[in-house]
């Protein structure tokens, strides 16, 4: 596990390091991608021997008997977050942009309200609106760079219409673990306001040291109305695989979820499934436990790199490789400081108003590379913003 082998993404249809030209500007041949949320370092050896065994057998037929991928999920989430899961709760999406679309479907109607604590992941809003609902954004309260949910101010926003909420549980982009109480105070409103809550977990397996993360199924009073959404794909670098898994407990709401699953003639790829399978076992819980730390570093690195700079402040992470950097107190706009980032220091990295209601002085920075890479942002940060300091 040699996280600091640099891998030479370019060239080879990756979304990450091939379109930033196209979408930031930044040239491919000496930019730095730190926009979208895949790692540069390769999976666990054990899924590379999966995929291996599938391509030396030869024949890619249709996926039958899925115990053992079940299994794999229910025994991830017993060890590594002391759920138990029952194999039948578990639906498989294409990952989890396809899951929260596939809620919004189930558990909605054409112009319903869907609420987010913004701000908040950027597909989560594309998906609902493409669906024909309503964004309802319930803005996050940045408290000295702490996110804090208020909520006798969302309490105010709500008109009834609601039907939904969605949760980003680690936050991104913010990167905080919401604690116990936050969560509890997440079910009594989702509850006081008859919403179906979906939690979307998919960075519960990256936290740091010294944060205790807390699966929203370990809350009390919220099992007749959650829907959990986990995935191998963050942790374990596997997004292209598009597997995703959605575990509803209540069996009323399982059933809807399963009607427009079928309705819809939805089934999993094979890859996905014997990768995510692999995934979860001891040896890939071996590699997580050497990632977490090698991702601390990299966190401390660029942290005390970019709060070194006048204005800018990088918010602590406490999980997620995301770093969300707020660069309000240098005095620009957000396209003068864009322009820096993505001119001068030549950093591909996500626009904060991207995420709703409160992201406007923001950018999203992907960490998940070479300690190296980071070190050469944090270079290429300070030499471009060098005038304020």
């Amino acid at each position: 596990m040699n996280f600091d082998d640099p891998i030479d993404r370019r060239g080879s249809n990756c979304s990450k390091w091939d379109k930033m030209e196209q979408l930031y500007g930044v040239p491919a041949e000496d930019g730095l991608a730190m926009w979208v949320a895949d790692m540069d370092f390769r999976p666990p050896q054990c899924v590379s021997d999966a995929l291996r065994g599938m391509l030396d057998h030869g024949v890619f037929g249709y996926y039958g008997d899925d115990s053992g991928y079940r299994k794999a999920i229910t025994w991830w989430m017993d060890t590594r977050h002391g759920w138990q899961v029952d194999p039948s709760w578990i639906f498989t999406t294409h990952g989890l942009v396809n899951g929260t679309a596939m809620c919004v479907d189930a558990f909605t109607q054409p112009g319903d309200g869907v609420v987010l604590f913004t701000p908040v992941y950027h597909a989560f809003a594309r998906v609902i609106t493409a669906a024909g609902r309503r964004v309802v954004e319930c803005p996050l309260t940045n408290n000295e760079g702490r996110y804090e949910m208020d909520f006798a101010a969302y309490d105010g926003i709500l008109d009834g219409s609601e039907k939904l909420l969605v949760l980003c549980s680690p936050h991104n982009p913010g990167g905080r673990v919401w604690t116990r109480e936050e969560l509890q105070g997440v079910a009594e409103f989702a509850r006081r306001h008859d919403l179906v809550l979906v939690s979307d977990e998919i960075h519960h397996d990256l936290v740091f040291p010294g944060q205790n993360h807390t699966i929203m199924a370990h809350i009390d009073g919220i099992a007749d109305r959650l829907v959990m959404m986990t995935a191998t794909t963050k942790t374990f670098n596997i997004a292209g695989a598009h597997v995703g898994n959605v575990i509803i407990p209540d069996e009323t709401l399982r059933g809807r979820f399963a009607q427009r699953m079928a309705g819809l003639g939805l089934s999993p790829n094979a890859f996905g499934l014997v990768m995510a399978e692999a995934a979860y076992s001891p040896g890939g819980a071996e590699w997580v436990d050497a990632l977490v730390p090698y991702l601390d570093a990299n966190r401390k690195a660029f942290d005390a790199g970019v709060n070194a700079i006048p204005g800018l402040s990088s918010m602590p992470l406490e999980a997620t490789y995301l770093s969300w950097v707020d660069f309000s107190g240098t005095g620009m706009t957000p396209e003068e400081f864009t322009a820096r980032v993505e001119k001068s220091a030549k950093i591909a990295a996500n626009h904060g108003p991207t995420f709703g209601t409160g992201g406007e002085s923001f950018l999203r920075f992907n960490i998940a590379t070479t300690r190296a890479r980071v070190e050469e942002a944090v270079s290429r940060l300070q030499d471009a913003f060098s005038d304020l300091q």
